[in-house]
């Protein structure tokens, strides 16, 4: 990923400057920073494809576009289904946003 962010102009050097950077983009009027995409770990592969396919051409549409390696996205796809019917469920019968809340 850090190959990818420096590309888009990111110091990788320190990841807080990053972050800072990112905000910066978001807030500039104008077109949508895509590399948003690295930050919430999409696959390089399939940030980049959007990037250059202008959105067009994916493989697959799920969580995002697909344009590397669809089994593996598939199956994260699954593992992101299935933590969310997990949560609706536990938030259904009762359970608070605070309590669902993990932290790491």
């Amino acid at each position: 990923m850090s190959e990818e962010l420096r590309s888009f102009g990111y110091n990788i050097e320190n990841p807080d400057v990053c972050v800072v950077q990112l905000m910066r983009r978001l807030k500039k009027s104008g077109e949508f920073p895509h590399e948003i995409g690295l930050f919430l770990g999409y696959p390089a592969e399939d940030v980049c494809g959007f990037i250059e396919n202008h959105a067009g051409g994916a493989k697959y549409t799920g969580y995002w576009k697909v344009y590397g390696d669809l089994e593996t996205a598939q199956r994260t796809f699954a593992q992101y289904k299935k933590c969310t019917d997990v949560y609706c469920a536990q938030y259904a019968k009762g359970s608070t946003i605070k309590k669902l809340t993990v932290a790491v």
